[in-house]
């Protein structure tokens, strides 16, 4: 006879979708935030476009607010009910953000209107958290209620 037990999986392993997708952009952001740091130094907060990260535009406030969102999906992301929230609160501020920086209001971030490539990046990002803290997340959370 033989046994059809499999063990649990524990660890980064168990994480769901919705976790993953926060603790790898989590990551990202904190890499993104230290390297613009490492640019921009701490001071001029918001003194628009100034230095050039790659193809971004970046200085210490838009290093700050990197820093903000990779510490929220950070936190968030060890269980998978906060990950889920963080993603869709993220999600939604950086549509916000998209937004506004297509019509030019974020000047003091550095970013200069309509075909500035971070309203790309944070559409596209945007998508990708409000897809793991809503779509993606509901079909875990739809296994998870099969399993119980």
């Amino acid at each position: 006879m033989t046994s059809s037990q499999t063990t649990p999986r524990t660890g980064l392993a168990a994480w769901t979708p919705a976790q993953r997708f926060a603790g790898v952009f989590g990551a990202v952001y904190l890499v993104v935030a230290v390297a613009g740091f490492a640019l921009t130094g701490f001071t001029g907060f918001g003194e628009g476009h100034e230095h050039t990260l790659v193809i971004f535009a970046v200085n210490p406030l838009h290093n700050y607010i990197h820093l903000a969102l990779a510490a929220g999906w950070l936190a968030a992301a060890p269980r998978h009910g906060t990950a889920r929230i963080a993603n869709l609160l993220i999600g939604v501020v950086l549509g916000l953000v998209t937004v506004l920086g297509l019509f030019g209001s974020l000047g003091f971030l550095g970013m200069s209107g309509m075909a500035d490539p971070d309203n790309f990046l944070h559409l596209a990002t945007a998508s990708l958290a409000l897809y793991f803290g809503s779509v993606g997340a509901a079909a875990q959370d739809r296994a998870e209620g099969a399993v119980r």
